[in-house]
């Protein structure tokens, strides 16, 4: 086995340890489709689970929320999967803070692009 490192190696392998971020990475490290590519049946696939329906309606009430502040009865890995899912979908949208996650509703593009959707399952939901 060769361990010999070349200078030339040393350089661009230290080149790509301090290089920085690229400008997409430093906007949104995070994946969220743009408004125009959220698909409806991943909206309502989202939506039909009932932890992942429950985020929405807290997120409804009052934006702006970590995860760790909502009290649901699941693991927390399962907690992480059904932000992926509704984050993935485009229901909502997950800034990093640290080493926290805020979310926030991306209520004003569901309406844009499904006007009525997202208020008439919240509704239905409280109805519940």
């Amino acid at each position: 086995m060769n361990t010999h490192v070349t200078q030339g190696q040393a350089i661009a392998a230290t080149a790509r340890l301090v290089e920085p971020p690229s400008k997409l990475d430093e906007q949104d490290p995070l994946c969220h489709p743009a408004r125009d590519e959220i698909e409806l049946a991943a909206v309502l696939h989202a939506l039909s689970d009932p932890m992942r329906l429950r985020i929405v309606a807290g997120l409804a009430r009052e934006d702006k929320r970590t995860c760790g502040s909502f009290d649901l009865p699941v693991t927390k890995s399962t907690c992480t999967h059904h932000f992926r899912v509704l984050r993935e979908a485009g229901l909502i949208r997950q800034r990093l803070e640290g080493t926290t996650r805020l979310n926030s509703l991306r209520r004003e593009d569901l309406d844009v692009r499904f006007p009525g959707l997202l208020e008439s399952v919240l509704q239905a939901a409280e109805r519940r």
